[in-house]
């Protein structure tokens, strides 16, 4: 989607729009597509957004506006306003906290307990590493003290921002387990650093928070290689498998949006055999 004509992006984006009323247009987001523009990035959602509007009404439909964003890697339920007074509101609805969002996420491993909530603050530090890089990761309110095992209360990082997220295991198999995600709070890369170094189960194709120190590709369990028939030379190449699966928010009415996984994300859910129920 990099290097497409942003028209043939626009129409791309119309295909997967999955509902419309008069103030919103809700688009199934494909993976890899960033939501803004930056340095080396050539196609973005915001920059189609003009077009995407001509073609879903008339020629002289106004432009759609971004609500909210998602990561690039991220897929799923994503929600575009039709004017700027519908985007002012939706966007006051995230701030606070009045939509409710689900993700899907398979993970590597299982976690313990099979359900509950991370309440951990997270903060962007750098990385002394070989190459120096930035990553989000926890500030922890608390610690034990190793002299003796008390628990502590630690000072606040100075920039660190609460951060809450419910997750619950939907299914397990092939030394993975898929997690329905509930973030409370939206801090950027929450689900992914609550999931990794809070619970101890990085999302499957997470390269930046399987390790803290190093940029290099996941480490996978042999059981999940031989169900993915991959090499671990080729694990780099694997796709964050991070899903926004469904979005409720009141506009009025209520609205129910749900979003199906991309095909990967379905293969791969048969390859680990992570049976869930239709529902």
């Amino acid at each position: 989607l990099q290097r497409v004509h942003p028209n043939v992006l626009a129409k791309i984006l119309k295909q997967r729009t999955i509902y419309q009323n008069e103030d919103i247009v809700v688009i199934n987001k494909p993976y890899g597509l960033p939501v803004h523009g930056g340095p080396g990035i050539k196609n973005c959602i915001t920059d189609v957004l003009p077009i995407l509007a001509k073609m879903l009404e008339n020629m002289k439909a106004e432009p759609l506006h971004l609500c909210h964003r998602l990561d690039k890697e991220t897929t799923g339920v994503m929600v575009l306003a039709r004017s700027k007074e519908a985007a002012e509101n939706i966007r006051l609805l995230f701030k606070t906290r009045q939509v409710e969002k689900i993700y899907w996420a398979i993970v590597l491993g299982d976690p313990d307990p099979a359900e509950g909530i991370v309440e951990i603050p997270i903060v962007e530090k750098e990385v002394q590493s070989h190459q120096s890089h930035y990553k989000m990761t926890l500030a922890p309110s608390y610690r034990l003290r190793p002299e003796d095992g008390k628990v502590v209360k630690l000072r606040k990082a100075r920039r660190a921002e609460g951060a809450v997220t419910r997750y619950r295991r939907l299914a397990g198999a092939s030394a993975c387990s898929l997690l329905e995600l509930q973030p409370i709070t939206g801090v950027k890369h929450q689900i992914r650093v609550h999931l990794a170094y809070g619970v101890g189960c990085p999302i499957l194709g997470d390269h930046k928070y399987s390790h803290w120190s190093k940029l290099a590709p996941q480490k996978l369990p042999e059981l999940t290689l031989r169900r993915l028939k991959l090499e671990q030379s080729k694990a780099r190449h694997l796709p964050l498998h991070l899903h926004a699966h469904r979005l409720c928010l009141h506009l009025g009415q209520p609205i129910d949006l749900v979003c199906k996984p991309p095909p990967f994300f379905q293969k791969t859910l048969r390859k680990l055999e992570l049976d869930i129920a239709e529902d």
